[in-house]
């Protein structure tokens, strides 16, 4: 039974971390009122139909499950009522314009030996390799995950001064390149573990080798598939938030967070204003100044870092199966630096662009029709400086059926029935991403972690922030403790 505290909170955006935030205030006592934009919960991490083909449209890797099922037993509900997971394995099919493949299954000690069936490097090598992640997450996973870097208390702990004599482990002082060639010979290995510079939209030749730890994560720790899709995850915590009393106003946009003598005191919509005691924004943390509190002050120097990169998504419905395809799978680009140089250096598509392909219909067929596929076809682009998106559209789907048609010889422009695209332009209209940068700032620099948003506003009082733009940063489970630590802060 929730103990009422008298006091309210409005939710900017119900994004996975506005979600979890409304669902913890709730639980905290107040009247918690949710503000979306759109006509639907969940920003990025929402669904869509097209032609009898059901696409997620945003994040399609799900690990850390316990911090999704923690908001539950937080509510007094079993997770279980709500939503539904299972362990993947294999969880990453890979594929080398050399005709080449490797497998990524779960487990440190399985991943090692089957890497080292088919790499250069030994079973051993690779084994060691995963330890040393493990030990690196060990190290920083309390210091930068699950406490705000802006609060000097945070500072004086067992953990962080363990941290501090460990430093020199943590890879701070090196790429995640740097390191993975000097921990591998193969370079497929090298590229494979380059690659989770991605999940927060950097680059693996700028960003700090401390990074490999997210390898870890998805390895030991396991990744994940939500029975009926991602958007199953937003669906579970629209309920939970509604069984305990969180109002949602929907299609219903926040134009101006209310300020009184620097304290936030409520939002103003097009229809009304509303009086609220605190504010949480789960919107990306540089449009909430531009746009919410355009007269306040602006942290100049953190919202000016340079932001992450986007995507071009190619939502496509496939009137064949690939029996070569798994749940996730990666094309990778002959030359990756190249890429990424033309990504963060030329801010433009790159003309043989490496491609993840997700395909929910290998778990949950009824995604597509019998015989056929989703396709959620996805490229690394720059974010949107103004360039012509139209003409890299085309470019970029014609790279893309070059490559699928040469790496696993088919015809892939007759096989597409349907198609739905997005862009930054799209991404940052629909889930008001600035630049449709999908990960907020970028981790091209080895402070880049010290150079997010804190969880509060240090000049306006009642003001709070959630979400990918701040820290911890993006990824499902980074957004839901987002949410924790934000609404830890706020004592009453």
């Amino acid at each position: 039974m929730i103990k009422e505290n008298g006091k309210s909170c409005a939710v900017i955006g119900s994004g996975v971390s506005g979600l979890a935030a409304s669902i913890r205030m709730r639980n905290k006592g107040y009247k918690v009122t949710v503000f979306e934009a759109n006509s639907f919960p969940g920003g990025k991490l929402s669904s869509e139909s097209n032609q009898g083909y059901r696409f997620d449209m945003g994040p399609s890797v799900f690990t850390m499950p316990q911090f999704a099922d923690e908001l539950f037993t937080l509510s007094g509900k079993n997770p279980r009522d709500y939503f539904h997971y299972e362990r993947l394995d294999p969880v990453y099919r890979y594929f080398f314009e050399d005709g080449s493949t490797l497998e990524g299954v779960n487990g440190n000690e399985r991943y090692a030996e089957t890497m080292a069936d088919h790499a250069e490097d030994t079973k051993e090598v690779i084994h060691n390799y995963l330890k040393k992640t493990e030990e690196m997450y060990n190290l920083t996973d309390e210091v930068f995950l699950h406490n705000s870097l802006h609060v000097p208390k945070n500072f004086f702990t067992k953990a962080v001064a363990k941290g501090i004599l460990n430093f020199g482990k943590i890879g701070a002082f090196d790429t995640m390149n740097g390191a993975n060639e000097k921990a591998f010979k193969d370079p497929r290995l090298v590229q494979v573990f380059n690659r989770y510079s991605t999940y927060n939209g950097s680059s693996p030749f700028l960003a700090p080798a401390t990074l490999n730890v997210i390898s870890h994560v998805e390895i030991e720790r396991g990744a994940y598939y939500p029975e009926g899709g991602m958007v199953s995850i937003t669906k579970a915590l629209e309920k939970l938030a509604k069984d305990i009393g969180v109002e949602f106003l929907y299609s219903t946009p926040v134009r101006e967070i209310l300020l009184e003598n620097k304290r936030a005191k409520g939002v103003r919509t097009d229809q009304d204003s509303h009086a609220f005691d605190l504010v949480i924004s789960n919107m990306d943390v540089y449009n909430t100044y531009h746009k919410l509190i355009p007269s306040a002050k602006k942290p100049k120097r953190t919202l000016d870092q340079p932001k992450s990169s986007s995507g071009i998504i190619f939502y496509w419905g496939i009137k064949r199966k690939f029996e070569q395809l798994t749940l996730h799978n990666i094309l990778f680009a002959e030359d990756y630096k190249a890429e990424f140089d033309t990504i963060f250096e030329k801010k433009e598509i790159y003309h043989d662009p490496t491609i993840y392909v997700n395909i929910t219909a290998k778990h949950s067929p009824n995604d597509a029709p019998e015989g056929c596929e989703n396709w959620f076809a996805f490229i690394n682009v720059p974010n949107n400086q103004g360039q012509n998106w139209d003409a890299f559209i085309n470019q970029a789907r014609e790279a893309v059926i070059r490559k699928v048609d040469r790496m696993l010889g088919t015809d892939l422009r007759s096989l597409i029935e349907c198609e739905m695209v997005f862009d930054p332009r799209v991404i940052e209209n629909r889930t008001s991403s600035a630049f449709g940068a999908i990960y907020g700032n970028s981790s091209n620099n080895k402070f880049a972690a010290f150079m997010r948003h804190p969880n509060f506003s240090k000049s306006i009082k009642g003001l709070y922030f959630c979400g990918g733009s701040v820290h911890p940063g993006p990824s499902i489970p980074l957004c839901l403790l987002s949410a924790k630590i934000t609404t830890d802060l706020i004592k009453h």
